[in-house]
């Protein structure tokens, strides 16, 4: 009996780079589409190679999230023909899962009990009363208060304690695309209230 595996053909991996390409240019001239294309051509391997280098899923999906704001961003740097789109990706990646490891390399050498005492600070850092005691007559303040208390505890999280969104997602319970949206909101409310 004759058995022949599945691959992937010359034409399918050359489609895949071609539809690559086009999506990363798309991403430079700003159209949102061209995310949606890389996720749909190689979503799955990219999610695949974050939670092996980073080994718990949540980072993983955190690694390929902030991987696609990256590709997003850069995408006017890459040049058609002068490189691999799927190489040029799986390095933004791949760099975004090296600077996770490192940031958690860093924290595995401090000692626990500070590690501890980190953590509460930071919690009283974000704790709701640290933004009551600004004076009743402070823009921030009142704009503060105008915020839903999750949003605003979200918001507080990130940029008093300096959690990452990740870290604000598990200790809220919440999804992380959620955690983002409150923080993302949060920061829009309060712009336009204070300006």
């Amino acid at each position: 009996m004759n058995h022949t595996s599945p691959s992937v053909s010359a034409d399918g991996v050359a489609s895949a780079e071609a539809r690559l390409s086009a999506a990363l240019v798309a991403c430079g001239r700003g159209e949102r589409s061209g995310i949606g294309d890389i996720l749909d051509v190689e979503g799955r391997q990219l999610l695949g190679v974050a939670r092996r280098m980073l080994q718990r899923r949540e980072l993983a999906e955190e690694a390929l999230q902030d991987a696609m704001v990256q590709v997003w961003r850069k995408a006017a740097q890459f040049r058609v023909g002068e490189g691999s789109a799927r190489g040029w990706i799986y390095a933004v990646l791949r760099n975004r899962c090296l600077n996770i490891l490192r940031d958690d390399r860093r924290l595995s050498i401090v000692p626990p009990e500070d590690l501890t005492a980190m953590q509460d600070a930071r919690q009283d850092a974000a704790s709701e009363d640290v933004w009551q005691g600004l004076p009743t007559s402070d823009r921030l303040r009142g704009c503060l208060e105008t915020l839903e208390p999750e949003t605003r505890r979200c918001v507080l999280l990130a940029h008093v304690a300096g959690y990452s969104h990740g870290e604000i997602a598990a200790q809220r319970r919440v999804p992380l695309g959620t955690a983002k949206s409150w923080i993302r909101r949060g920061l829009l409310s309060l712009r336009e209230c204070l300006s």
